[in-house]
């Protein structure tokens, strides 16, 4: 009986679109408390202060094992500028990769182009409205999870949702698979905008 060699078999598919296996981002950022402390005091102006997050954040940065990252909760506690900045900054530096960074309603604008992003930052998921475009209803960020658990793309997402509103908003299925690909942080206490 004929044995199925699937590593070769899968090499020769993937030149006609069929990926069975996801092609995952790997992320090592040396010293990644350093350069997040760094790149905080750079865009605050040095009045900034390290919060308790921060450490989950740095140790995700220093090996992300191939999952993306989901810092939630509240308002003004710098998961924007971690996630939207300093962290695309780092790993361009150190990885060599671009991340492309967009806000939860360029979403919507550009979901079939952000499908096909191998790294993608998307900025207060949650605020973003149904898309309907010619009738047709479509939830741009269910779509984009779906695509990253399935060809290993890499989420760095930021939203003021909790887990549970993030279930409700975009369903169970969605938020199984963001359980997946991400590490999540949950970002508590006082903004610090002032």
């Amino acid at each position: 009986m004929e044995k199925v060699n699937f590593k070769d078999t899968i090499e020769k598919l993937r030149d006609t679109g069929f990926c069975p296996v996801p092609d995952k981002v790997e992320i090592r950022v040396p010293n990644a408390k350093d350069v997040l402390w760094r790149g905080i005091q750079y865009f605050t102006g040095g009045n900034a202060r390290w919060l308790p997050e921060y450490d989950e954040v740095a140790a995700w940065m220093a090996g992300n094992q191939g999952r993306g990252l989901l810092c939630y909760g509240n308002c003004g506690r710098g998961k924007t500028l971690l996630c939207g900045k300093i962290i695309p900054i780092a790993i361009n530096f150190f990885c060599r990769k671009i991340t492309a960074v967009k806000d939860a309603q360029q979403m919507n604008k550009e979901v079939d182009a952000l499908k096909k992003e191998h790294l993608l930052c998307i900025d207060d998921i949650g605020t973003e409205q149904e898309l309907v475009k010619y009738g047709e209803r479509r939830m741009a960020f269910c779509e984009i999870a779906d695509e990253a658990e399935k060809k290993g793309h890499l989420l760095l997402l930021t939203t003021n949702l909790s887990l549970n509103e993030i279930s409700v908003k975009y369903g169970e299925r969605t938020m199984d698979r963001l359980v997946a690909v991400t590490k999540r942080v949950q970002f508590r206490g006082e903004s610090l905008r002032k």
